[in-house]
């Protein structure tokens, strides 16, 4: 459940703080979970949520069925020369991908 009466689900809180975590954005994680990017903001602030300074980098995601994401893993073309998360998301799944050494 999304809400618990006026508060937010303990769930998508710790989800949209892994988000930022992994480089999102405030906005990309509000259309991902359906959470005010402010709510996002607060969050980060109240918990005091700081991740690495990276200039230049910026991962890429989708969100993918069970069927979808096995098919995905399936081609190791798909994950040569970069990392990636895979995050459940209710009955979908997020990939957050990022490539290694990006100049």
């Amino acid at each position: 459940m999304f809400k618990e009466g006026k508060k937010i689900s303990d769930y998508y809180v710790n989800k949209a703080l892994q988000l930022y975590l992994e480089g999102l954005t405030y906005r990309e994680i509000e259309r991902v979970l359906g959470v005010s990017h402010v709510s996002v903001l607060n969050w980060v602030k109240k918990y005091k949520v700081k991740r690495p300074e990276r200039t230049n980098y910026h991962p890429s995601y989708k969100i993918l069925n069970a069927a979808e994401l096995a098919n995905y893993f399936k081609d190791t073309e798909n994950l040569k020369g970069s990392g990636a998360i895979v995050t459940e998301l209710g009955d979908k799944f997020m990939l957050i991908k990022w490539e290694r050494f990006k100049d």
